[in-house]
């Protein structure tokens, strides 16, 4: 991090530590891999870049995943952990703040504070510094429950903590920034598939005032920034119709576009994209995006495919997007695009969210299928003529549906969970598995099995292109090799498991990003366009 005056730099190392149980053996054999007991350690360092002499700050044998200097470079704030592991920020994490004059630390996150949470697995992250470096805000993350902004705030021997309410309606995102020298704080947030800049106002002595939208409309917002001053803001959003780009927001409110870093996109069929709505589980309104070829008539239904999204704490969003999740590339090909905001997806209130604690692979699945069964009775889906894809989440529930519902013709699951179990027993983030089933695998037996679509396997005859990263600790490859054996194997049923080297749970290089994009076009141009069958 870069001070504010612009003449030091804060930044973090890390020093290998080996507890004192079996120290001797570990040290001895240092070359094995240990599941505990061997530490990196973080500590934070002070540069000056004027005589380039560096300075030690904090060195207290914990493991920090984020900093934050107050701008008067006083304080460090720094999110605090016992280990490396990602497991150890599900409700082992804390905040300390350090005096950086008196060399005193305070744990502001004290304990017994996650008592009062949903559920004891969040995550810590987004620190930020008001500029009278009097306030500190962070967001409180988990899986399954609405994000919370909370703000320590210093008091005359102490610091103060307190959550903000949100805005209603509004799901937390990311990005907290305050706004110049006020106490008025702007967060990306989400709402009915938008993405847009809000701010609550006046956060001083445990209050706040009211809330505004910064960037209101139809946009989806990935980050914004305000000028020092807090009187300018600048933004990267995207639209229907448009790409992402730069945007400078006038008082206002209306964006005035910066780039074009896109300009072929002009010539290309861009889809009509819209908000679709149907009734979904227990007579609750669902919405989604549908993406229809430009030069769509409305005379006769089109091949669909459904795009679910991961998650499932996210949401497909209202925007233009060439993806290589199915967005964009497909309608230029006949095939109209369904993406569901199913139960469980954020910016639809906290009980649409909530209501999938203890539902997976039951209530988001009615939802994605009573969507597909209404573009279907209106005449935009050939019933004949189903797909369906996802990645992470979206690949779980793609697994999930086409072992419930035999009308799909091909399938594309990427990095999908098969079986909860062995999910909470190999991921890296174990607690989103116990926040969904609600206690542990020997807690909840049922629940487990009840969510893994292993179990009911012998229902599947939809062809299944199956993808996933070498490397993948979040949703570990063991999964999809298992589907793959269940289907080809076992079941007959026409699959190929591509295996991308390297990759983790996304695909970073172009080269796999291509080559799933082409699969995934050549399995539904075969299996719904009957491209290929005399091949």
């Amino acid at each position: 991090q870069l001070s504010e005056n612009g003449r030091s730099i804060y930044y973090t190392t890390k020093k290998k530590s080996v507890s004192n149980d079996w120290k001797e053996l570990k040290e001895e054999f240092s070359e094995l891999g240990y599941g505990h007991g061997v530490v990196k350690f973080s500590k934070v360092w002070k540069l000056n870049l004027k005589t380039w002499r560096t300075s030690k700050l904090i060195d207290n044998n914990r493991v920090f995943t984020d900093i934050a200097v107050s701008p008067n470079e006083n304080y460090c704030a720094v999110v605090s952990k016992p280990d490396e592991t990602l497991l150890s920020g599900e409700g082992w994490s804390y905040i300390e703040v350090h005096d950086l004059i008196s060399k005193e630390s305070t744990v502001v996150t004290p304990d017994g504070w996650r008592a009062s949470h949903p559920a004891p697995h969040g995550w810590l992250d987004n620190l930020e510094w008001s500029q009278d470096s009097r306030a500190l805000a962070f967001t409180v993350g988990f899986d399954g429950y609405p994000a919370e902004i909370n703000v320590i705030e210093q008091a005359e021997n102490n610091w103060d903590l307190f959550q903000l309410d949100r805005p209603s309606g509004v799901h937390v995102d990311h990005g907290l920034s305050w706004k110049g020298s006020s106490r008025n704080l702007g967060f990306v947030g989400e709402e009915k598939a938008r993405q847009r800049v809000y701010m609550i106002k006046n956060i001083k002595n445990g209050k706040q005032g009211k809330n505004e939208t910064l960037v209101p409309g139809d946009v989806v917002v990935d980050h914004y920034s305000f000028n020092d001053s807090g009187k300018q803001l600048v933004v990267t959003l995207s639209t229907p119709d448009t790409p992402h780009d730069i945007y400078l927001i006038s008082t206002n409110s209306v964006p005035t576009r910066l780039t074009q870093v896109n300009p072929q996109i002009e010539k290309w069929n861009i889809p009509n994209i819209s908000i679709f709505s149907w009734q979904g589980a227990n007579g609750d309104k669902a919405e989604g995006i549908l993406e229809l070829p430009d030069d769509y008539d409305g005379n006769s239904p089109l091949p669909l495919v459904v795009a679910i999204h991961g998650g499932p704490t996210s949401a497909s969003l209202f925007q233009f997007r060439f993806w290589i999740y199915g967005h964009g590339l497909l309608p230029s090909k006949g095939i109209a695009v369904f993406a569901p905001n199913y139960r469980g997806s954020t910016g639809y209130g906290d009980k649409f969210m909530i209501d999938l604690i203890g539902q997976e692979n039951a209530i988001e699945v009615e939802d994605i299928l009573l969507g597909v069964d209404a573009l279907i009775e209106q005449g935009i889906a050939d019933p004949k003529k189903l797909g369906i894809m996802g990645w992470s989440n979206g690949g779980y529930l793609t697994n999930c549906i086409i072992t419930k519902d035999q009308r799909f013709k091909a399938a594309s699951s990427g990095a999908g969970v098969l079986d909860q179990v062995m999910q909470w027993g190999i991921e890296d983030t174990p607690g989103h598995v116990m926040n969904y089933m609600e206690g542990l695998p020997w807690e909840v037996p049922e629940e487990y099995q009840n969510g893994s679509p292993l179990y009911h396997l012998d229902k599947v005859v939809t062809p299944t292109l199956i993808h996933v990263g070498e490397f993948d600790e979040r949703v570990p490859v063991q999964h999809s090799k298992t589907l793959h054996r269940a289907l080809h194997i076992y079941r007959d049923v026409d699959c190929e498991l591509i295996i991308y080297p390297g990759e983790g749970h996304g695909l970073t290089k172009y080269s796999h990003r291509l080559a799933k994009l082409k699969w995934d076009m050549a399995w539904f141009e075969k299996y719904l366009l009957g491209k290929y069958e005399t091949e």
